[in-house]
């Protein structure tokens, strides 16, 4: 909970100061696509630049997958906070530029089931308490690049909003064993060994892309 409410307070907070701001009148928006269903607040700044704020979230999924002979019951969580600026370069279409506040996280825990497990090439006998967990975990904060439509600061009532872009950085991979026949018998060198192999896919992932369609509404 309290890395929840540190995520999305800088996004709140913004979203407090626009709408206490008397200049000019912003609004409130909602898009869906990735990363997922957004709810956001716009206020304009100047004749061609507006400040914006929103949350985002795909929620929480559960599933089981094999990973290099490894049967793992996965979680994947997908939250993220977005603190932006729009610089209206021709009509409605913008650059826009700024930083998320990311929860976007794997777990993923692989079962011993009594049988064996192969680490990072040794097979080792498990009990049924036995575990390899892994997590694949995005940074907390990225800059963000994009471009997109809509937001503009003359506009009023309904408008449609576009987004392209994504938030740049590379996702980490950590693990560790546990359960009474794993822990003190697995070596370092083949968690280190499973772990790389992982990285290989995953180290091709440097940015979370952001693709999504909606409307806004200007008071």
């Amino acid at each position: 909970m309290k890395s929840t409410f540190v995520t999305w307070a800088p996004a709140m907070a913004l979203i407090g100061l626009c709408a206490a701001t008397p200049a000019q009148a912003g609004g409130p928006y909602a898009s869906i696509g990735l990363p997922g269903v957004t709810l956001g607040y716009a206020h304009p700044i100047g004749p061609s630049f507006v400040a914006r704020a929103d949350i985002s979230t795909l929620g929480t999924h559960s599933d089981s997958r094999t990973e290099e002979g490894i049967d793992y019951d996965a979680k994947l969580t997908t939250h993220r906070a977005g603190l932006f600026g729009d610089w209206f370069f021709a009509g409605s279409w913008r650059l826009t530029g700024g930083v998320t506040f990311n929860d976007y996280k794997i777990d993923m825990n692989g079962r011993g089931n009594g049988g064996t497990i192969n680490i990072g090439g040794t097979t080792y006998v498990t009990s049924p308490d036995d575990r390899f967990n892994v997590q694949i975990k995005f940074p907390s904060t990225t800059p963000y690049l994009g471009v997109g439509y809509g937001h503009q600061p003359a506009a009023g009532g309904w408008g449609f909003v576009f987004d392209l872009g994504g938030s740049i950085g590379r996702a980490k991979v950590s693990g560790s064993v546990s359960g009474p026949t794993l822990s003190g018998n697995v070596s370092q060198e083949d968690i280190d060994r499973e772990l790389a192999e992982l990285r290989e896919g995953v180290g091709k992932i440097r940015f979370l892309p952001q693709l999504s369609i909606g409307a806004t509404y200007r008071f």
